[in-house]
């Protein structure tokens, strides 16, 4: 369906693709992997025609529909939800807008001499609209809006009075509603709760095309894939299999290479030293010749590419008391609205809550209310005197200074540690070289929230409140921060929508329903074993 075939690119000083070739099959469905900067962004617009290769050709089969989804949603206002994601589909969406237009007319007396022409036509555009299933649109727009946990009143109203994040769900249930024979996904699963995270992997599973997706969920990767094309230093390397699979054969493939590597080394080391032994003996010339030109025809064995990894040690976290924070008959309301009617929760030492929930249950609020961030109309919220807390929330970003660098950022926070230090630090979250550089004004929102989580964890707090601490943080990120947090000894309390995440730290699950709040004793794992699902919206 498309193939890439020997393509070169390069931006600027940059090298993207040096003769990489790769290929989407009908019905494979492919996973995207790569460093941050790597050119998953680039490859998708070289598919869908926005940019072209410098050398080489992208071709795709003549006829093939292509949906691409990316961060970029552009501005969206004026038409509901459902009017917005119905106009992805082309000539249906066409068609609804003059049939609306002449359900207008024919009750406008004005036009009453236009009548008989105005009835014939919607006659015609009436027919049309029922060959291309145009009365089943509407339903089946509701029916993925509400997938990606749109209410119905959010359904009609208008678009432009959604935040960033729910204008993505509109733009992303566009490429759904449209079923193209080819997916094109940008980081799909960025901004979705739990509940449409698990309802998009259902969807995608029953999606009979192609998809090419990139996603920092590595659990909807696995559950989705069955293959996966790596971009690392301007090569397209593909793999039959899964992310985990991916990962194995990566490693199997370093390590083989390594050794490879390794023995040639040691093979060359060899012929160098009896080069270096005998090439002033005159009875030794021909074989010290014979040698060098055996050398100079070796097809030298490179060494594995190594993926920059940078562990950081944490400081170890001071000890609090036993009673971490309590909340007492707990009532919250927004207006007419209840989130909290007389809960009672308490928060003991080394114990790790997450919060689950769908959306409006009361998650965040219950992370403001023991932050101090906002107060309860009654009741009592008491944390432990000897507790010092590190709240994450996703306005922290806003705190930063967007005239500091990076680095001036952390060293403001930190100005007794070492540069080697908050360099290690800085690294370890994704900004490396000239990126400590960067003013905090130009940074994207993952960047921010990576910086902020930097801050929290240099000095560590006894107790972590993070509210969705994963937002946009790559793979690789979340695998430091969790192998940083499971050595963590303090006490956290978190809401989190990415399941490695929750499986791998939680060891008490505190669920909000509309019936109430249930506390379970055992982490995420033992919440799925116990409900038999993966998020309380699933539930019956």
């Amino acid at each position: 369906m498309i193939r890439l075939e020997s393509i070169s690119k390069q931006n600027g000083q940059q090298i993207i693709f040096i003769e990489a070739s790769a290929a989407l099959q009908k019905g494979e469905k492919v996973g995207l992997v790569g460093p941050n900067g790597a050119g998953k962004t680039t490859l998708f617009r070289l598919i869908i025609g926005e940019e072209a290769p410098d050398e080489g050709q992208v071709s795709v089969d003549r006829g093939i529909t292509i949906g691409y989804f990316s961060q970029d949603v552009g501005d969206m206002a004026g038409r509901s939800a459902v009017a917005e994601v119905m106009d992805g589909i082309g000539p249906v969406s066409a068609i609804a807008a003059e049939l609306k237009e002449l359900e207008v007319a024919l009750g406008d007396p004005d036009r009453a001499d236009e009548m008989d022409d105005l009835i014939t036509r919607y006659g015609e555009v009436q027919g049309r609209f029922e060959e291309l299933d145009g009365y089943a649109l509407d339903g089946r727009a509701r029916e993925v809006l509400g997938g990606l946990g749109f209410s119905q009143e959010m359904m009609e109203g208008d678009v432009g009075a959604l935040s960033g994040g729910w204008k993505m769900r509109v733009a992303l249930a566009r490429i759904l509603l449209m079923r193209p024979d080819a997916m094109l996904l940008d980081e799909p699963s960025n901004h979705l709760d739990l509940e449409s995270l698990i309802w998009l992997e259902s969807f995608l599973e029953g999606y009979d095309g192609a998809l090419l997706m990139t996603s920092h969920d590595r659990e909807f990767m696995n559950r989705i894939v069955g293959k996966i094309v790596e971009i690392d230093g301007g090569t397209l390397t593909s793999y039959s299999g899964d992310y985990e699979f991916y990962q194995q054969q990566r490693a199997l493939a370093e390590k083989q290479q390594q050794a490879q590597f390794e023995r040639q080394q040691a093979m060359l080391a060899k012929e160098v030293a009896f080069i270096e032994r005998f090439k002033a003996r005159a009875s030794h010339a021909a074989q010290v010749q014979s040698r060098v030109k055996k050398l100079d025809k070796i097809e030298r064995v490179e060494p594995p590419k190594r993926r920059q990894t940078v562990q950081f040690e944490f400081q170890p976290a001071p000890r609090s008391g036993e009673d971490v924070a309590t909340l007492k008959n707990v009532h919250v309301r927004y207006g007419s609205r209840t989130i909290y009617d007389g809960l009672d929760f308490q928060v003991r030492r080394k114990e790790r809550w997450c919060v689950m929930g769908v959306n409006g249950a009361g998650k965040s609020t219950l992370l403001k209310l023991i932050a101090g961030a906002t107060q309860p109309n009654e009741g009592t919220v008491v944390v432990g005197g000897t507790v010092k807390m590190g709240y994450f929330a996703q306005h922290a970003m806003e705190l930063l200074d967007g005239d500091e660098t990076v680095f001036q950022s952390l060293e403001g926070s930190f100005p007794q540690a070492g540069q080697g230090s908050l360099r290690a630090l800085a690294g370890c979250f994704g900004f490396s070289g000239d990126d400590v550089e960067k003013r905090c004004r130009f940074l994207s929102g993952g960047e921010k929230a990576r910086l902020v989580m930097a801050k929290m964890l240099y000095d560590p707090p006894n107790f972590l409140v993070l509210d969705e601490p994963t937002n946009h943080l790559d793979i690789a990120t979340k695998e430091m921060l969790i192998t940083a947090l499971a050595q963590y000894e303090g006490t956290m309390l978190f809401v989190s929508h990415d399941r490695h995440f929750l499986a791998a730290l939680s060891n008490r699950v505190l669920e909000l329903t509309p019936d109430g709040v249930h506390n379970y004793g055992g982490g995420y794992t033992e919440y799925v074993a116990s409900t038999g699902q993966e998020a309380p919206g699933l539930r019956s």
